[in-house]
């Protein structure tokens, strides 16, 4: 079977401004052995000239000239390392409310949420948005990371008592206690992030590193059913493959076979899938995340952004869709305004019908009727479209139950959505 063998985890970070995210992803590249030399020769220079009698590891990711000089992170950062057991993809996301765009940016394709506490805050109104947003965009698991212990002297008590309020988020929320792992850590100091710490002797559970290399992938993987988009059909114009026709793009979600009874999408033609291949090489199965071409035993017409499904799997249908839409546009979203709307490779034209209302983003869900919404704000949406697409709801399968927005003027991406996303919070 062709799959994605690679042992990935995605991760994303959320915490407030000067909780220690960028020190805590510093301090986790620095005990793994993931800094280039250039890179640690370049933050001790830094320390140095700071003054300070330790690494400041903040300096691993904030790479803009103006974060270092403001002392915030303004961006969606992805850092990469690896260890002996997998590879990591890390989103560090800003944290602040106006920052909300990007947060969901970064989580949206993350299988496992570190939101990070100060010690000596506790659980404050950005922590009650970055688990409500997790909670919106279906993270798996979630690691509450209670940072800076050193400055509440390694308070077992203090630390016991952020966690009890913590868990009053949770019973509003679709997580149960079990997809959420708690963790005090010392960042700075480098206590309980990848090595155990005799400070905190009394916590009996994992370092953070030791948890995230023990994360079963099976048990954070979405199970959705087979989505594929087609991205390129594929007619060689030589002798040899004269009567080849493939259809090439990613498998989102489930698993297809040689065999298996099709059907394209929108057309609703039936086939069977007559081969499975990477390249050079057939297989007789492939899995979701797998970058594939596949031949139909029937001369269906098949083309660019059309969906290739079980034909006892059907997605939705629709010409009117009811979304979640995250703005991330200067220019507010006003009903009757037209977009392009991008799901996968497909473009449609596309309208606002109506803004049902806003959402609050602090844990509470309230929902306020609005002419508009602004940038960050969270909104559910009716959106008229000029042809019908095939989709899921986001919780069904996050790859086809996803889309943007995009300003046909000036071409940027003005907003994100999700289909049917049911949230607990809603009143």
């Amino acid at each position: 079977m062709v799959g994605n063998k690679n042992k990935v985890l995605k991760l994303s970070t959320a915490g407030s401004v000067d909780d220690g995210k960028s020190t805590l992803i510093g301090r986790i590249l620095y005990d793994t052995h993931s800094l280039t030399d250039d890179k640690l020769e370049a933050i001790e220079r830094s320390s140095k000239q700071k003054g300070y009698d330790y690494l400041d590891f903040s300096l691993a990711t904030d790479g803009l000239v103006a974060e270092r000089e403001q002392g915030i992170t303004i961006d969606v950062a992805h850092i990469y390392f690896s260890t002996k057991n997998r590879s990591y993809i890390i989103a560090d996301t800003p944290g602040h409310v106006e920052y909300t765009r990007n947060m969901v940016t970064g989580t949206s394709t993350s299988q496992v949420s570190i939101i990070l506490i100060d010690a000596r805050k506790g659980v404050i109104e950005q922590t009650k948005r970055h688990f409500f947003i997790n909670n919106l965009l279906r993270t798996k698991e979630i690691v509450v990371a209670v940072n800076k212990m050193d400055l509440i002297d390694f308070s077992q008590e203090k630390y016991e008592a952020i966690v009890e309020d913590f868990k009053l988020l949770i019973s509003d929320s679709e997580y149960k206690e079990q997809n959420i792992t708690f963790i005090p850590v010392s960042a700075l100091h480098g206590d309980n992030v990848v090595d155990k710490s005799e400070n905190l002797s009394w916590f009996k559970g994992e370092t953070m590193m030791e948890h995230l290399e023990n994360i079963r992938l099976e048990d954070i993987q979405e199970e959705a059913k087979a989505r594929f988009q087609v991205q390129t059909v594929i007619r060689p114009k030589t002798d040899e493959f004269h009567d080849f026709r493939g259809y090439a793009g990613k498998l989102k979600g489930g698993e297809l076979k040689v065999g298996d009874d099709v059907t394209v999408l929108p057309s609703g033609r039936k086939s069977q899938i007559k081969s499975i291949s990477f390249f050079d090489q057939q297989y007789l199965a492939a899995s979701k995340g797998s970058s594939i071409t596949i031949t139909l035993m029937d001369d269906v017409n098949v083309s660019r952004g059309d969906l290739i499904v079980k034909s006892e799997e059907l997605p939705q249908e629709s010409k009117t869709i009811s979304a979640k839409i995250c703005w991330m546009d200067n220019q507010p979203l006003l009903a009757s305004s037209t977009y392009f709307l991008q799901h996968g490779v497909k473009l449609v034209k596309s309208k606002i019908k109506t803004i049902e209302h806003k959402i609050s983003t602090d844990n509470t869900g309230e929902i306020e009727k609005v002419s508009q919404l602004n940038m960050n704000d969270l909104g559910l949406v009716e959106i008229q479209l000029a042809q019908v697409l095939n989709f899921d709801s986001y919780n069904e399968n996050k790859g086809n139950g996803a889309f943007i927005l995009i300003d046909a003027k000036s071409n940027t991406t003005a907003g994100v959505g999700f289909w049917e996303v049911e949230v607990a919070f809603d009143k």
